[in-house]
């Protein structure tokens, strides 16, 4: 099954944007969001561990997609901070909420996502091993994104262990590993992150500057066909395609135009989305008149 949907759904830009503004009372913009994709990738959990309370209120507010699926993001101590080596501790406070969404049947993969600096090293493969081993029962897949790690030794060795391999799309510098339709277990995995050069490697660029940007359709139906060659794979069972380009809602909009893109039939798009970006929505989305009712979140029931 090819699930879609955006990394994160907390975002202040989004008001107005993605969500009503004002927001209803008891607006619930998780459950709003289930009710249009079947996938979402937590970026809180790269922060910070996420508590088992908040996991099992996830899944309570989004339930009522049978389809929906989590990803999330492993915390950042074990793939951003490496100049010593993780606790005990630290792996309990990872367990707690991830455990929890595993346990419910809601976790699809966990993302090991290294920076650019992590070069393929013997000190990274050592590190990258521990870390596999340590979390083997989560469905685990590796996004790096330098190019030194694209030889087939690395690609057999993740087969090797069931880690998907995270299909990128970044600013293409010196170096930076290219698009691709690998497949190295049962879970592939898209993820886009738009072509801002200007701001990529911009040192004092902020998480807003870097991830500006709206994918047009050229740019697009590429990768709706590398996603399509991963879903035939005879290995996969579940693909997740991540629009991680999230500014004023610009990764919605792209992960609407990719479940078009696959499904051949247009979708539903919030009403402010489509006022904000109508030219670009109209040839992939549902006419207001033909909409349904707001999904779950949308009312003050929510």
């Amino acid at each position: 099954m090819i699930r879609i949907g955006p990394a994160g759904w907390c975002y202040d830009d989004w008001a107005g944007v993605v969500y009503p503004k004002p927001k209803p009372k008891g607006f619930d913009p998780l459950a709003f969001l289930a009710g249009y994709f079947d996938a979402m990738e937590l970026n809180t959990s790269f922060y910070a561990p996420i508590s088992r309370r908040n996991a099992e209120l996830w899944v309570q507010r989004t339930e009522f997609n049978r389809d929906f699926r989590f990803t999330a993001k492993l915390w950042k101590r074990f793939t951003h901070e490496r100049d010593a080596v993780w606790t005990a501790d630290d792996v309990r406070q990872t367990r707690e909420g991830l455990d929890t969404l595993h346990e419910a049947g809601k976790l699809g993969a966990v993302l090991m996502q290294f920076p650019w600096s992590f070069r393929n090293t013997e000190e990274s493969r050592d590190w990258l091993d521990e870390l596999v081993t340590t979390f083997s029962d989560w469905p685990l897949v590796l996004e790096v994104r330098h190019e030194s790690w694209n030889v087939p030794d690395v690609f057999a060795e993740l087969a090797e262990r069931g880690v998907g391999f995270v299909n990128i799309d970044q600013p293409l510098f010196q170096n930076s590993l290219g698009p691709s339709a690998r497949v190295t277990s049962s879970v592939g995995y898209v993820r886009v992150h738009g072509r801002n050069y200007h701001n990529w490697f911009r040192k004092t660029a902020s998480a807003m500057e870097r991830y500006d940007y709206l994918y047009p359709a050229k740019e697009l139906k590429p990768w709706a066909e590398r996603t399509k060659e991963i879903a035939e794979h005879p290995r996969v069972s579940d693909v997740y395609v991540v629009t991680n380009n999230h500014v004023r809602g610009k990764g919605v909009v792209n992960a609407m135009m990719l479940q078009t893109m696959l499904t051949g039939r247009k979708v539903h798009a919030p009403e402010a989305l489509l006022r904000e970006y109508r030219d670009t929505l109209e040839p992939y989305v549902l006419p207001p008149e033909m909409e349904t009712p707001e999904p779950p979140g949308a009312s003050p029931a929510g």
